[in-house]
C-alpha cells in the first residue's frame, strides 16, 4: 500500500515537472519567434533606407555627411549580437531617419515627389510594424521571466537551463521624462 502511494506521488511530481518544463519551452519558443519579428522588421527597414537616401540625395546633396551617415549605420541594427546592442543600433538609426525626414521636408519638390512619398509611407509603416513587433517581444519576455523566476518554476528552470532573458528597452533617456510645457 505504501508503495502505490509513493508510486502515486513520483508520478505526480514527474508530470508537474513536464508541465512545467512544456510550459517553459513554450514560452521560449515565443520569445525567439518574436525576436524573429524584430530582426524581421529591422531588414525591412534596411531595405527601405537605400531607396530613401538615394531619393534626397537628387535634392539635397549638400547634406551629404547625414546621407553617409544613414547609409553607413542602416545595417548596425540588424549585425548586432545582443538584445542591448541591437536596441542601441535601431535607437541611433531611428535617430537618423528623423533627422533624414527633416531634412528632406526642407525640399517642396522632393515632398511632392510620388517616389518619395511612398517611401515615407512605407518607413512609417515599417516603423509601426516595428514597435508592435519590439512590444510583442516585450510581452513574451516578461512572461517568460516570470515563469522563470516564479516558485516553483524556478526549481525547475534553473537546472534545465531556462534564463531570465533580456527586454528591448530604448537607450533614449529623454523619453523617460515629462516633457516641459512652458506658454508663457
Amino acid at each position: 500500500m505504501i508503495i502505490w502511494i509513493v508510486v502515486g506521488v513520483a508520478v505526480l511530481v514527474i508530470s508537474y515537472v513536464v508541465l512545467i518544463y512544456n510550459r517553459l519551452v513554450r514560452l521560449r519558443a515565443l520569445v525567439r519567434e518574436s525576436w524573429s519579428g524584430i530582426t524581421v522588421q529591422l531588414r525591412r527597414r534596411a531595405d527601405l533606407v537605400p531607396n530613401l537616401v538615394s531619393a534626397v540625395k537628387g535634392y539635397a546633396s549638400h547634406e551629404r555627411e547625414l546621407l553617409e551617415n544613414v547609409t553607413a549605420h542602416r545595417g548596425d541594427a540588424i549585425s548586432a549580437k545582443s538584445v542591448g546592442a541591437t536596441a542601441q543600433a535601431d535607437a541611433a538609426l531611428s535617430g537618423m531617419l528623423g533627422r533624414l525626414i527633416a531634412v528632406a521636408e526642407a525640399y517642396p519638390d522632393l515632398k511632392a515627389d510620388a517616389n518619395f512619398r511612398q517611401l515615407q509611407d512605407e518607413l512609417s509603416e515599417v516603423e509601426e510594424e516595428l514597435a508592435g513587433a519590439r512590444r510583442y517581444y516585450n510581452a513574451t519576455v516578461r512572461d517568460l521571466n516570470t515563469q522563470v523566476q516564479s516558485f516553483p518554476d524556478v526549481v525547475v528552470a534553473q537546472p534545465l537551463g531556462f534564463k531570465v532573458e533580456e527586454p528591448y528597452a530604448d537607450a533614449d533617456t529623454a523619453i523617460q521624462t515629462a516633457p516641459k510645457v512652458d506658454f508663457g
